[in-house]
This record gives structure tokens, C-alpha cells and sequence, in this order.
């Protein structure tokens, strides 16, 4: 698993890489995150807007292929105004959204 964290502008506060974890899943929790504080969302809500036909389709080729289109990234929110967010790489899907979800939550405890 690797987990990220960026700031309101997509900066890189963090990142964690635990042993075995792919690669490729660097990136991809970094873009989780900047597609999380860029587009202020989950990322889990882009993937029915971005199939074939359907509103926001293609929007993936957007930002230098940077965006994703599937769950693991959340905004961390603080008075209401998004200031960074959290990715999550390295599982399916529903694993990624989880470890994100739990970051998500250790930031509300302790603000």
C-alpha cells in the first residue's frame, strides 16, 4: 500500500510506500490525492460520470492523463473548505478507499 498526502494547491506534504508495494502504485496515490483536492471529490464519485456516453467521459485525457477515475482519493476538509487530500494505491479498489478513509479519519481526530 502507499498512501499520499498533498496540500490545497496538489504539493506533496507525504508519501509511504510499505514494503512490496508497487511502484507504479506511487504515482498512482499521489494522483489520487491531486485529483481529490484539484476536482474537491472523491475520486470513487468520477467513475459513473466517466464511462462510455456518459457526461464527463474523457475526462481522464485531461491534466496530463493525470486525473483518476476510481476510488482512493478524499479531500481532507476543515471548516468546510477542502485543504488537501489523501490517496490510497496498492489494493482493489474498495481496499484503497478504506486505508484513505482511515487517514481521513485520524485528520479529524486530531485537528
Amino acid at each position: 500500500m502507499v498512501i499520499s498526502v498533498v496540500d490545497e494547491g496538489g504539493n506533496l506534504i507525504a508519501v509511504h510506500r510499505m514494503d512490496e508495494a508497487w511502484l507504479a502504485s506511487v504515482d498512482i496515490a499521489q494522483n489520487k490525492a491531486w485529483t481529490s483536492v484539484a476536482l474537491k471529490m472523491l475520486t470513487a464519485n468520477l467513475a459513473e460520470a466517466t464511462v462510455p456516453h456518459a457526461e464527463l467521459y474523457g475526462l481522464n485525457t485531461t491534466n496530463n492523463g493525470r486525473l483518476v477515475l476510481f476510488g482512493g482519493g478524499i479531500p481532507l476538509v476543515e471548516n468546510d473548505k477542502v485543504i488537501g487530500a489523501v490517496g490510497a494505491s496498492g489494493s482493489g479498489v474498495e481496499d484503497d478507499i478504506q486505508v484513505a478513509q482511515a487517514a481521513v479519519d485520524v485528520f479529524e481526530n486530531v485537528k
